[in-house]
């Protein structure tokens, strides 16, 4: 039998368990296999990065998990869509440890992308909307509704305010996950110098599903 989940606001106690569970999530996907290629290196390396993240996601936005952290999932509200530089700073983070923890090739190679993520997210969604940044299940519980389950308190108070939500994946299987909560591909593309595949998507507010598709995407 599934079990049912139920999504709660993280408490920043619970950060650090919540970025483990990320950088487990993040493993085999896609965008960060370009960044970091070695396997026993990104193995080490993101759950630092996700901590960056989920420390962000609390401060600017609203992070949810379940009772357990069996997932994580972090939105960037109306008018704070884009990570800012002085905010990462604010708390703690330094582009020198980003560049150091990344070597130089790496660290390039996130420039690049991000250059193109930001342009491809400003061209897609120019007005008011949610930001869905990062969001990710531990393997051993993906495919039991837990990512739909962790949307839904902002996908319905997106709907309630009439504002879209958008997010990115470099992972083509989450396509038709995403699809299935309304959100349609807005633009398909590859980073440059690269053959690393984006699709970019777009829900346009209207009444969330009342069944949950049973999958687990990352983003």
């Amino acid at each position: 039998m599934t079990r049912s989940y139920e999504p709660l606001r993280l408490d920043v106690h619970h950060s650090r368990l919540a970025s483990e569970v990320m950088g487990r999530a993040f493993q085999d996907d896609p965008g960060w296999q370009y960044l970091i290629p070695d396997h026993a290196r990104r193995l080490r390396l993101l759950p630092s990065f996700f901590h960056i993240v989920v420390h962000y996601g609390l401060r600017y936005g609203e992070v949810y998990t379940t009772s357990n952290i069996e997932g994580v999932a972090c939105w960037l509200p109306p008018g704070n869509t884009t990570p800012l530089f002085s905010r990462l700073v604010r708390i703690g983070i330094r582009e020198a440890r980003l560049g150091l923890e990344l070597g130089w090739a790496g660290f390039r190679r996130y420039t690049v992308m991000e250059a193109y993520v930001d342009a491809v997210h400003r061209q897609c969604v120019p007005g008011q909307h949610w930001y869905l940044w990062a969001i990710g299940v531990d393997p051993p519980y993906q495919g039991q509704g837990i990512g739909g389950t962790l949307m839904q308190p902002v996908l319905a108070r997106a709907g309630a305010d009439g504002l879209p939500c958008y997010l990115e994946t470099s992972k083509e299987r989450n396509v038709p996950f995403y699809k299935k909560y309304g959100f349609t591909v807005v633009s398909e593309g590859v980073v440059p110098k690269s053959s690393l595949r984006v699709w970019a998507m777009l829900r346009k507010p209207y009444r969330v599903p009342t069944s949950l598709p049973h999958s687990a995407p990352q983003t």
